[in-house]
């Protein structure tokens, strides 16, 4: 085997060696990357809905929550993940609204380890463990002053919101103009007078290397879809993404970005869960939410029945590369726990979505793609390749 030939399979095993250190036994998202605003509109969810869902960090799952499902099983490989819903959910239960805002609207609390202390059984032992070991996380420090910080993707952002914006004025100054930017064309202005500063060489750099995509949660087969989709590999597919969510998505409501150029959510943008009005439905409908820490496969296997929706997020790009035996016995367990007229709502980093199974494609029938195609384009997060929604048919 030659040298040429080698390089890039070691190459490549770094980069997912890379990309297990970082996520083994970290929490990686602190917010879900998903606007449920899209997901409620494909999905239509009613009091008859049992949704089947991935959890990442549970904003979602309290969304879905407001449109009256049955269940909602919130599945995840990661506990963590399951821990931070399972926290959010204790919040909420325990009925302090200001307290749950300064936790998840502000990113930090003056004294997490006596809240923590007065959740007592609202926690289940794993969570409580978790989070009596991570009460800094909650800790508002210069070296690191909020909750959305945390976590890998968090540190991310922290490093990528230092790196974009220390030492450069123009950055700063339109960081702050575009949080109080109030119109589709005073976003414009403010990017394109920053442009050419945001995309600098060190910036282009750091997206290209293998641990800042890990951090993000981006596995390798993700970076290879977006290279091979995409001109300008990573750097173009993070410009064309940004240069859409600043110039063609309203900014004044976006909270995914907001929050992660703030440190916090305002009482205007926040998810739903954080609003005081909510409070009240989401209390009455806690129990109907269930955590599974395991694969979409196991939990299947161990609770078989007819769901109604599923939401399977991104990861299926990972699966598609990696594990193809392992996307198959997955499509064939949803399929078997679904019924005529199922809901499958999944994203990409690809423009087209071509790794599903023949056997799955046959059973599955795209709804209304002008209409997804459209949403997909108003989603607040903007930076997946699409989006795909489905029914199953008989």
């Amino acid at each position: 085997m030659s040298h040429r030939a080698a390089s890039p399979r070691i190459h490549h095993r770094a980069q997912d060696a890379t990309f297990r250190r970082v996520h083994g036994g970290n929490l990686v998202y602190n917010a879900c990357w998903e606007d449920p605003r899209v997901d409620r509109e494909l999905m239509a969810l009613t009091s008859e809905s049992r949704v089947v869902m991935i959890t990442s960090a549970g904003c979602n799952a309290l969304d879905y929550l407001l449109d009256d499902p049955a269940q909602i099983h919130a599945v995840d490989m990661n506990p963590r993940q399951n821990a931070l819903l399972q926290l959010k959910t204790a919040m909420i239960q325990r009925g302090n609204h200001e307290e749950l805002f300064a936790l998840f609207g502000d990113g930090s609390h003056p004294d997490f380890k006596s809240l923590h202390r007065s959740l007592g059984d609202l926690l289940p032992p794993y969570a409580n463990h978790y989070w009596k070991e991570k009460h800094y996380y909650f800790k508002s420090s210069p070296l690191n002053p909020s909750f959305y910080y945390r976590g890998t993707a968090g540190q991310m952002a922290w490093i990528a919101l230092k790196t974009f914006t220390s030492g450069r004025g123009k950055l700063r100054d339109g960081a702050a103009a575009i949080l109080e930017s109030d119109s589709l064309e005073e976003q414009r202005a403010i990017y394109e007078s920053v442009r050419p500063v945001l995309w600098s060489r060190l910036v282009t750099w750091l997206l290209k290397q293998p641990v800042s995509m890990a951090m993000l949660g981006v596995p390798r087969a993700q970076v290879r879809l977006i290279e091979e989709s995409f001109d300008g590999g990573i750097p173009g597919f993070l410009q064309a993404k940004l240069e859409h969510v600043f110039t063609r998505v309203p900014f004044w409501e976006n909270y995914f970005w907001q929050v992660y150029i703030r440190g916090r959510y305002s009482r205007e943008c926040c998810p739903n869960y954080l609003r005081e009005a909510s409070q009240p439905l989401l209390r009455e409908r806690l129990d109907r939410i269930k955590t599974h820490s395991t694969t979409i496969a196991n939990f299947l296997r161990e609770h078989p029945g007819a769901y109604s929706h599923y939401v399977l997020l991104d990861h299926q790009d990972w699966m598609a590369a990696h594990r193809p035996a392992d996307l198959e016995e997955e499509w064939r367990l949803i399929l078997e726990n679904s019924a005529p007229g199922t809901s499958i709502l999944m994203r990409s980093a690809s423009p087209v979505i071509d790794f599903l199974p023949a056997f799955a494609r046959e059973r599955l029938q795209p709804v209304d793609e002008t209409r997804t195609a459209e949403l997909h384009r108003l989603d607040r997060v903007g930076t997946y390749g699409c989006t795909f929604f489905a029914h199953v048919t008989a």
